[in-house]
């Protein structure tokens, strides 16, 4: 299973920064990819039909850590890749999204939202191994 984020526009430093570093982290626990892409037209190019996808918005469904991490081990054990779509600065409309999940009641910057999902994924995948995930 692959965990594909497709994001429109590209993170700046510090956002970028922080990107790889939980992007080298993540690697050595899943298979993930980050494509950053111009707009929204070329996000739709991207998706998959076969994956789970996911459109994170202000309207979708939130947890907490563990919340997620169980989530997130539904979406594993239902073996299909899971795309995770952000959009940018004016957000992002996917009707055909399997759901839609919130990072928060908080309004975040795009760039700022792609930092939290890949931490956020991160801390699932300590959780799911049982090792301590707050640091």
């Amino acid at each position: 299973m692959r965990i594909v984020i497709l994001a429109v526009g590209r993170a700046r430093p510090p956002f970028a920064d922080d990107c790889e570093h939980y992007l080298r982290l993540l690697r050595a626990k899943a298979r993930v990819e980050l494509h950053e892409l111009r707009d929204e037209r070329r996000l739709r190019e991207r998706l998959s039909p076969s994956a789970h996808l996911v459109c994170l918005s202000e309207r979708g469904r939130s947890f907490d850590s563990l919340g997620f991490a169980r989530w997130l081990d539904q979406r594993i054990r239902a073996g299909r890749d899971l795309f995770f779509a952000l959009g940018g600065a004016h957000g992002l409309e996917l009707p055909e999204a399997d759901e839609e999940l919130s990072l928060g009641p908080l309004t975040l910057p795009h760039q700022l939202a792609r930092v939290v999902l890949l931490e956020q994924l991160f801390r699932a995948h300590k959780i799911l191994a049982g090792e301590p995930y707050h640091y």
